[in-house]
This record gives C-alpha cells, sequence and structure tokens, in this order.
C-alpha cells in the first residue's frame, strides 16, 4: 500500500546501507542489554551514556531533558540545510525480571546463541534503541546531503507511563517534529498507530456482618460475582464485533480484583480492574458508562448493594492512527517495500510513547524489531536478522523524509 510519492533516492539508499556493519549492530545490542535498566527503579544514566558516546563520536549534537536524574533522555541531533524534523524515539527502561530461576539465560548476560541474543530488554526495547542509533550513525557516515535535521531520542521512563521520558521531550517547544517514528516490537511491520485504553475501576459496596450471621450483611463479593459474570456475558461478545482495519478488535480483561475484610466477616467493598484497550471511535468516558450500566444492572436485584465505576487515575486514552497516504507513513512503507518487507500497514494493540507525542499534535507510527508477544517474560529475545532488518529500514525512512533529492 504505496503510492508514487517519496520515492527513496537509490544513491543515497546504497550509500547509508552500506554503512550498516552487522557486527557493529550485534554488539551494540549486547553491550546495551548488559547495562540493567530496571523500572522500578528506573536508573538509565549508563545506558544513555552509552548511546550518547556513540552518536557524539559521529557528529551528532547531544542534548538530555531530566526531570529526575536517574531518568535523562538523550536527544542527538543531525542536522542539515532548512526542512523537516524527524525524530526517532524508543525506550531503555525495562520490566523487572521476576525471578531469575525461570530463565535460562541470565538475564543481563545478552547471549548469543543461534542468532538471537537473549536478556531482559533484548526485544522490548533495546533492539529497537538500537537499530535506531546505528540508522543514526550510517546516515552520519553515509554523508549523504540531508534537509532538515533526524533527532535520535532514547528516553527513561516508559515502563511506568513516560511522563518523565518521552512526555517531557515531546512538551519541550524546542524540539517541535514534523514526524515521529516510535520504535516498539512490531515485527517490523509499519504500525499506523495504536489502541487506546479505558481502564475502569468497578466497586461494589455491601454491608458488613458476622460471618456466622450472613443475613445479616450484604456480601459486596458476592455482588461483584454478579458483575463480573455480566461483564462476560453482555459485554465481551460486544467488544469482538467491534473492529477497526488496522486493529484487533475491541477488548477488555479483567486483571485485578481486591474485597474482604476478614476471613469471618461479610465483606462490604469488592473492587475489579477492567483493563480496556479501545478502536477508533470509542470514547474512555463512554467506555465507562457502559461498564457502569451493566454492573448495575447486575446487582440491581440485591438490596442493600451498590456499585461505583471509575475511569482510572489518566483519565484514559483514545486510538490514535494516521492515513497510510500520510508523509509519515507513506517513508515507513517504502522503506519496507525498498528492502521487501511487509507492505501491508496495520495497527498497534498495546500502548507506547507515541501517545505523548500525538497529544502535542505531532504525527507518530510504531515500527520495530522484535514479537511484542515475548516482551515481559523470561527469556526474552530478538533475533539479530530482525535488529539489522529495523536499522536498514529506519535508515531508509530517514533517507525518504530528509535526504536532498
Amino acid at each position: 500500500m504505496t503510492n508514487g510519492s517519496h520515492q527513496i533516492n537509490k544513491e543515497a539508499a546504497d550509500k547509508v546501507l552500506a554503512q550498516i556493519n552487522e557486527e557493529e549492530v550485534v554488539e551494540f545490542l549486547r553491550g546495551l542489554v548488559r547495562i540493567p535498566t530496571v523500572n522500578p527503579p528506573g536508573d538509565v544514566r549508563d545506558a544513555i551514556s552509552y548511546c550518547a558516546d556513540a552518536l557524539a563520536a559521529e557528529g551528532y549534537e547531544i542534548e538530555l531533558l531530566t526531570a529526575e536524574e536517574e531518568k535523562p533522555n538523550l536527544v542527538a541531533s543531525l542536522s542539515g540545510d532548512e526542512g523537516p524534523t524527524l525524530l526517532f524515539n524508543a525506550h531503555v527502561d525495562v520490566v523487572p525480571t521476576g525471578d531469575e530461576n525461570n530463565w535460562t539465560h541470565p538475564p543481563f548476560g545478552a547471549e548469543l546463541v543461534d542468532g538471537r541474543v537473549y536478556g531482559r530488554g533484548a526485544g522490548d526495547d533495546k533492539a529497537s534503541v538500537t537499530a535506531q542509533v546505528m540508522a543514526g550513525i550510517a546516515l552520519a557516515r553515509a554523508g549523504v546531503p540531508i534537509k532538515g535535521k533526524l533527532i535520535v531520542n532514547e528516553v527513561a521512563d516508559e515502563e511506568v507511563g513516560g511522563a518523565l521520558g518521552a512526555g517531557l521531550v515531546a512538551q519541550n517547544e524546542k524540539i517541535k517534529p514534523d514526524y515521529v517514528i516510535v520504535g516498539e516490537q512490531t515485527l517490523n511491520r509499519v504500525c499506523l498507530g495504536e489502541k487506546g485504553a479505558a481502564g475502569t475501576t468497578v466497586t461494589v459496596y455491601g454491608r458488613a456482618a458476622h460471618g456466622a450471621l450472613p443475613w445479616e450483611g450484604v456480601n459486596a463479593i458476592e455482588g461483584m460475582g454478579k458483575v463480573i459474570v455480566a461483564l462476560q456475558q453482555e459485554l465481551w461478545p460486544k467488544l469482538a464485533e467491534r473492529t477497526h482495519p488496522l486493529f484487533k478488535p475491541s477488548s477488555a480483561t479483567i486483571s485485578l480484583i481486591d474485597g474482604g475484610v476478614k476471613a469471618n466477616v461479610v465483606p462490604d467493598k469488592c473492587s475489579i480492574y477492567v483493563d480496556r484497550r479501545i478502536i477508533p471511535g470509542e470514547d474512555p468516558e463512554n467506555v465507562r458508562d457502559e461498564i457502569h450500566e451493566i454492573a448495575e444492572r447486575a446487582i440491581a436485584d440485591v438490596v442493600g448493594l451498590r456499585v461505583e465505576s471509575q475511569l482510572g487515575q489518566h483519565g484514559g486514552r483514545q486510538a490514535h492512527f494516521i492515513e497510510a497516504s500520510e508523509p509519515l507513513a507513506q517513508a515507513m512503507l517504502k522503506a519496507n517495500e525498498f528492502l521487501g518487507y511487509n507492505t501491508e500497514p496495520t495497527g498497534f494493540s498495546m500502548g507506547t510513547d507515541g501517545k505523548h507525542f500525538v497529544a502535542e499534535g505531532y504525527p507518530a507510527i510504531v515500527y520495530g524489531p522484535g514479537d511484542p508477544a515475548l516482551a515481559h517474560q523470561p527469556d526474552e529475545w530478538v533475533g539479530v536478522d530482525e535488529v539489522l532488518e529495523a536499522t536498514r529500514a529506519y535508515a531508509l525512512a530517514a533517507v525518504s523524509l530528509l535526504a536532498s533529492k
């Protein structure tokens, strides 16, 4: 799904691709994985320095944006003549390893086995960081004249929401990118946007009583049981039918439950968290209302029960996407086409730092190496071939958008 505009200059493309060295890419990734950046606590100073040093050595201007000392964000710029700004964004923080006895490869060993690099963050998201840094280096080394600016922006804080990472960058008045490519695990497919989220807490209230005298109380946990069954029977089937050409269907899952006071007390309160992922056209407030109405009906026949429903602390966010015909989408699709990769656009199911840039009015897509199903698991890995493919694709997207014609 590409059109005739934004054709890639083959001479410039060949020059840039010639500067991508497989061994250098793999060793950079392994070195990055060996730097623990677990969030929490989220200290990424060594990883950001590692990336900054590599880019500075190739002529990038280095700036750090920092709200907390342990969470610096790299803004590395390569500037040419007047023109647009393309920003590569990915995150260096990673989730905790969990029980390391469940790993067969050391979480920070970055072992290379059968073409795979293993380790926490190997895929999420240090593969994308590596590919972006190496693509930026290839562009600089090739000496291809550019119109505009490439910013390689590797950030902290994504795994806990990103306010101190991409959020800080997106709100910086001096950056203002025209195009944003967010690196996440998309199997090197072009994701034109991401699903929204409208996580909702549902709380059923009853009346406490002694466990030996249950008729004196109103059991909130039993009331919540009715709510859960109603959601499964009434809402889940509806969500499966709500679709969009780019995205998997709208979805919900109950991911948390909390209730009860003591083993011998009738519980007067029970809460669940409904993790709602929404597609374009769904609104977070309407999502909350829909859940609440089903919950109210479910307990309506039980005297003494009431229910409250509340969106999460951030209030939810809508899905976002750009059209395949837009210049940013075409640049990435043309890069994949040039390299013989998948050119069918799709959407990303998880949340990314793209939301911060979109909130400020900057168009963003999601693209990167690795399988999202492997993220956050023991023995997380990424294929070396995938990282090299992404490096080439990022580099060609930059050529498409920035190289002088």
